[in-house]
C-alpha cells in the first residue's frame, strides 16, 4: 500500500514471521493496598468488592475487581531512579474476569515521550496468569507508532505479595507505517 493521508508507506514484514519494529519493555504495577503506599502506588481498584468478589478473593482470583493504572515501563528490570523519567507509561485498565483462577483482561495504552519515541501503543486482550506466556493484541498506535498492528507476548517477571508485579512485554509489530 503506497501512501497514506499523512504521507507514510505501510511495510510489512516481507515474511509473516518476522517483525517490521520490535521491543521488550518491562511493566511495573504497584496495586493500592488501602493503607500506607499512597505515594508509590500507580494502580487502584476502582470497583467496591461484591459478595461473589469477595467470597472468591478468599481464592485471590479478585473476581469483579476493576482495577486503573498510570504504571512505569522500563528497558530494564529496575524501576527508575528518582528523578529519572521512565521509557514510557502504560494507562489503562485491568479488570478479574474468572472464578476459578486469576485470569484478567487489559485495555491499555503504552504512552512514549522521550528522544527514543514519541507517540502511543495500544493494547488489549487476555492475560491468562497461569500461562507461563500469553498474548494480547498491538491494535493501533500514534506518533512513531502511527497505525501499527501486532502482538505482546507477556510474562510475569516478578511477583512481591498480593500488591506488586513486574510483567515482561516482548512486543512485535508485523505492521508499521515509516
Amino acid at each position: 500500500m503506497a501512501g497514506s493521508a499523512h504521507g507514510l508507506e505501510r511495510l510489512v514484514s516481507s515474511s509473516s514471521n518476522e517483525p517490521c519494529k520490535q521491543m521488550t519493555l518491562y511493566y511495573h504495577d504497584t496495586l493500592y493496598d488501602g493503607g500506607n503506599n499512597t505515594a508509590n502506588a500507580t494502580s487502584s481498584g476502582v470497583t467496591k468488592p461484591t459478595a461473589l468478589s469477595t467470597s472468591r478473593s478468599k481464592n485471590t482470583t479478585y473476581f469483579g475487581m476493576l482495577a486503573v493504572f498510570n504504571d512505569p515501563m522500563t528497558v530494564g528490570k529496575a524501576m527508575p531512579a528518582a528523578g529519572e523519567e521512565p521509557a514510557a507509561h502504560a494507562q489503562g485498565f485491568y479488570f478479574y474476569d474468572k472464578q476459578e483462577e486469576q485470569n484478567a483482561w487489559f485495555g491499555f495504552s503504552i504512552v512514549f515521550n522521550s528522544t527514543a519515541h514519541q507517540g502511543t501503543l495500544n493494547l488489549m486482550g487476555a492475560d491468562i496468569m497461569s500461562a507461563k506466556t500469553r498474548d494480547i493484541s498491538v491494535v493501533g498506535g500514534t506518533g512513531d507508532f502511527f497505525m501499527a498492528r501486532g502482538v505482546a507476548t507477556l510474562s510475569t517477571d516478578a511477583l512481591v505479595g498480593l500488591y506488586y508485579f513486574r510483567l515482561r512485554m516482548d512486543i512485535k509489530l508485523y505492521e508499521c507505517y515509516v
